[in-house]
């Protein structure tokens, strides 16, 4: 359930402003029609997301528990500095006219624009941390549509009320406190396939336990 929490609050917070929220934007002023829309990003990002996260998990399994603590706090920390950086939309995205149907349209742009986006990595990462795929990729998508559901059906009226300058910040703080803990599970945690959250927890379940005679 933290792995389902974390994830949804982050991306939440890493999409506003991001590339897919201005893609989301652009789909609802030219089709009207927000449910096919939000359907589209549903599914676009749970395969895309789904993707990402098997690629987390699998990551895992091919390295070592110390290098695994390093990849991840690096890369957390990397993120935190990724997500101070605005994104813009591509104009080929904007220009293109729609060859298919207001749904299927949506999941190709959606799904192609999400590739290598901060939310897919930040998807990985999180599903490596935590090695937790489907409460990750549940929680990632929840927060994708968290994030989008409202611009598809009131604009850039929603956007403009939001200071996204401090959401970017306070992603930032969020991935640098992750990367932080990453780094601090040392090799004992490493070595039990621990996240640096759990290892606490589990600390205090054995002082709680009755002491054996």
């Amino acid at each position: 359930m933290e792995a389902f929490l974390i994830s949804t609050g982050i991306v939440a917070l890493a999409e506003m402003g991001d590339k897919t929220q201005l893609l989301s934007l652009v789909l609802a002023a030219r089709f009207r029609k927000p449910w096919p829309i939000v359907w589209g990003i549903l599914v676009a990002t749970l395969v895309n997301h789904g993707l990402a996260g098997a690629l987390g998990s699998w990551v895992t399994t091919q390295l070592g528990p110390e290098a695994l603590r390093w990849v991840l706090g690096g890369s957390f920390l990397a993120m935190a500095v990724w997500i101070l950086v605005p994104d813009k939309l591509d104009n080929e995205a904007n220009d293109k006219g729609p060859r298919f149907g207001v749904f299927a349209t949506t999941v190709v742009a959606f799904f192609f624009a999400e590739m290598g986006d901060k939310t897919q990595v930040a998807t990985v990462m999180l599903a490596a941390q935590f090695n937790s795929w489907f409460w990750v990729v549940t929680g990632t998508t929840l927060g994708m549509i968290l994030a989008n559901a409202p611009v598809v059906w009131l604009g850039d009226a929603i956007t403009r009320k939001i200071s996204l300058k401090w959401v970017h910040r306070i992603s930032a703080v969020v991935f640098a406190v992750l990367g932080g803990l990453a780094l601090w599970g040392g090799p004992s945690n490493a070595k039990n396939h621990e996240t640096p959250i759990e290892a606490p927890q589990k600390v205090i379940a054995n002082e709680a336990a009755p002491a054996k005679l």
